[in-house]
């Protein structure tokens, strides 16, 4: 009987350690279960701090936090930049175009066709049109005319007026590209006057020169002149770059217009 009595309390006893053990073990996932959601918690939250701290010095909390005069100015130099970028790639176009229409005139020329035929097969919306019309309508109005007038003189006049047109056309948009490269700098710098100008009314309303009350208007400040600077640079570098291949193009042009002079005595 007493064997028997062992035997069963022998049983109970690992019973209980058992259970025990599976407690604890259960107890210990738990734990462990709720030490990883706080981690990944407090990662979650430490990600949106971050985030949160990149927000407040972006480009988009520069406009939100800006007020109408720093946003004035954000509205001008977006105004420059589209502008300059826009005349650029037109200017860039219209000259590629007039270079190619001075390599086939100058083609043509040199396998001996006559200038009038050349222009009857140049389209319409050629720059050279202009230069040949005016040199053509001043050799007609003397041949209408008394003799007063000297046919040379005349002509060559009306040749010139022609090579004046196409430079004006050449030129058109290039002034507005010279007055951003010179303006947009100082546009810049005024948003950025205006930004410290808001920071220092900042640190006088907290009593302190704490980093969080100054570091926003002064990112603001860099940015203002970092947009100015990059409005004006390329703005520059275009308007040189096409100044440089307009002058090459004039001296083409004119070269041409001796061309014309010559052909309106030889009866073409």
């Amino acid at each position: 009987m007493s064997k028997i009595l062992s035997f069963f309390m022998l049983i109970f006893f690992t019973s209980t350690a058992t259970f025990g053990n599976d407690l604890d073990s259960s107890e210990k996932s738990i734990i462990e279960q709720d030490l990883s959601i706080g981690n990944s918690l407090s990662l979650e939250s430490e990600s949106m701090v971050e985030a949160d701290n990149s927000n407040r010095y972006g480009f988009i909390a520069l406009w939100k936090q800006s007020d109408w005069v720093a946003k004035g100015a954000l509205v001008v130099l977006l105004i420059m930049s589209l502008g300059s970028w826009t005349i650029f790639v037109s200017k860039f176009f219209e000259q590629s175009k007039v270079i190619k229409e001075c390599t086939m005139l100058k083609e043509s020329y040199e396998r001996g066709i006559i200038v009038s035929q050349i222009f009857k097969d140049l389209p319409k919306s050629c720059l050279l049109n202009i230069v040949y019309n005016a040199g053509k309508e001043a050799k007609l109005q003397t041949n209408t005319s008394d003799n007063s007038i000297d046919p040379a003189n005349w002509v060559g006049e009306g040749i010139q007026s022609g090579i004046n047109q196409v430079n004006g056309y050449l030129q058109n948009g290039l002034t507005f590209l010279a007055t951003v490269g010179s303006t947009a700098p100082f546009v810049g710098l005024f948003g950025t006057v205006w930004a410290i100008y808001h920071a220092l009314i900042k640190i006088g309303d907290s009593g302190q020169a704490s980093l969080d009350k100054v570091a926003g208007p002064v990112g603001e400040a860099l940015i203002m002149t970092a947009i100015g600077l990059a409005v004006a640079v390329p703005a520059v570098l275009g308007y040189n770059w096409l100044v440089r291949r307009n002058k090459i193009l004039m001296e083409k042009i004119t070269n041409f217009g001796n061309i014309f002079y010559v052909s309106f005595f030889q009866n073409d």
